[in-house]
Order: structure tokens, then C-alpha cells, then sequence
């Protein structure tokens, strides 16, 4: 598996990313809580399909819904079914690419693709066969909620790193810092990512580095994307609106 594929970034990541925040659960149920308002509906059919270690999916599940998740990453998928039996509430999850996924057409009421997670794909035919996969498996006017990076700032400022996050454990021992480096090909709309992680321990520090690739894809461009894909009057809501931690474009299956 090749180091900067998605699936391998994250299998890597599987073990460490709830320290990303800095505080995991509170995260798990605030995302939860916001997804649950936009969808306005009780008990419902949720796939997840780029569920990771569980953020959004366990939020939903803890909110009464119906939720599967799948990932490119066996390995996050299995951490998302053990946290959620760890909160016990369900979830069922399986590895899986969003391009082909394992699921009848009309089988969900709502399908989430959160986090910055279609950006891994990098050409229009792989964008456009991931979102026909969602539409498929959406019953007629069902849900979309998708969210990414706000790229169109990012692609005004192409931004060479992130600010570092530093954050202790609860019980105020072990440390982390995590930062990003970003290096943009010269297309100026996809780059590499090289992810850093620096965690303290009995006085030593260690560090991984985990690499990737995204597409930074504006606004308009996707929503034209959705659109194509079968998804009616797309719209982009940001976060001081939402309370969602990053831009979240919602849109309904066509009939």
C-alpha cells in the first residue's frame, strides 16, 4: 500500500487520532448534536461513509439513529465499532471505499461524508463515482451532509502549515502536539500533507509523521459536482452558523 494513500494514512493514524482534540468525547457528542439538528428526523437510516475512528457516527448513534459506518481503513472502522460498543450504542461498520459501496440503492435516509474526507480524491472521475455511490444508496429526498476544509480561503492564502495544537491528557500527564505541513503541486489545487505528531511521555517526546494527498476543491466547484451527481439545490453552511467545526454542504437526493 502505497505510504501517501488514504487508507494507509489513516491506518496508521487509527490509534492516535482522539488526540487530534482535546477532548474527544466532548467533540464526538457536540458533532453528533449538530448533525442531528440538520437532519430533523428521529431514528434514522445514517451511513457514515467515511466514518474514521467513529466522531461523527458514534454522535449520531448517541443521538437514537440507525447508524452503519464504513472506511477505506479496516483499521479506523474496527476502533469505531469498539468505541461505540465501549458507549454501548450500536454501530455497525465495515471497510469499505466510498466509490463501491456494499449497500442496496434506497437504503438510507441520510449520508454523511465528514471531515475533509472526499478531498482524497483526486480526479473528477473519482469525485463523481463517490457521490453517485451516495446518491444510490439515499432514498428519494434523502439527506446529504458533507463537509471540508474551507478551500475557498485556502486556495486565496495556499498556506504552507497549520498551527500547532497542543494538548494534555486529562489526568495532566502525556502531551501532544500536532501540526501539518502542506506543499502544493503546481496545479494549485492539490498538495501533499505531511501530518505531525509529537507526544510526550516520561519526560521523552516522540514523533510520527504520517503523509497524504488531497484536492482542494472550492465551494462552487463541488456543489456543481453534487448537482451532476443527482442532489437537488446543494447549499453551503458555514460554521458560525452550524457550530459544525468546518463548512457543511447539505443537500437533498433528487426524486
Amino acid at each position: 500500500m502505497p505510504e501517501t494513500s488514504a487508507a494507509h494514512f489513516y491506518d496508521e493514524l487509527a490509534d492516535d487520532y482522539h488526540l487530534i482534540y482535546a477532548n474527544w468525547d466532548a467533540s464526538v457528542r457536540r458533532q453528533g448534536d449538530v448533525l442531528d439538528g440538520l437532519m430533523g428526523q428521529d431514528h434514522a437510516a445514517v451511513l457514515d461513509c467515511s466514518c474514521g475512528i467513529g466522531t461523527q457516527a458514534i454522535g449520531l448513534a448517541l443521538r437514537g439513529h440507525r447508524v452503519t459506518g464504513t472506511d477505506l481503513s479496516p483499521r479506523a472502522a474496527a476502533r469505531a465499532a469498539r468505541e461505540a460498543a465501549r458507549r454501548k450504542v450500536s454501530l455497525r461498520t465495515a471497510a469499505a471505499d466510498m466509490r463501491r459501496l456494499p449497500f442496496p440503492d434506497s437504503r438510507f435516509d441520510t449520508v454523511v461524508c465528514a471531515d475533509n474526507s472526499l478531498p482524497h480524491l483526486l480526479t473528477e472521475q473519482d469525485v463523481h463515482a463517490a457521490l453517485a455511490e451516495m446518491r444510490r444508496v439515499l432514498r428519494p429526498a434523502g439527506l446529504l451532509l458533507l463537509s471540508t476544509r474551507p478551500y475557498d480561503d485556502l486556495l486565496r492564502d495556499r498556506p504552507a502549515s497549520t498551527p500547532p495544537q497542543v494538548h494534555r491528557a486529562a489526568d495532566g500527564g502525556e502531551r501532544t502536539v500536532t501540526f501539518q505541513l502542506w506543499h502544493w503541486h503546481e496545479d494549485g489545487e492539490h498538495y501533499d500533507l505531511e501530518h505531525f505528531q509529537l507526544l510526550s511521555a516520561g519526560g521523552e517526546w516522540r514523533v510520527k509523521v504520517r503523509r497524504t494527498v488531497y484536492w482542494a476543491l472550492g465551494h462552487e466547484r463541488l456543489a456543481a459536482f453534487v448537482t451532476d451527481a443527482g442532489f437537488a439545490e446543494p447549499e453551503w453552511r458555514m460554521p458560525q452558523e452550524t457550530g459544525f467545526f468546518q463548512p457543511l454542504l447539505v443537500a437533498r437526493a433528487g426524486e
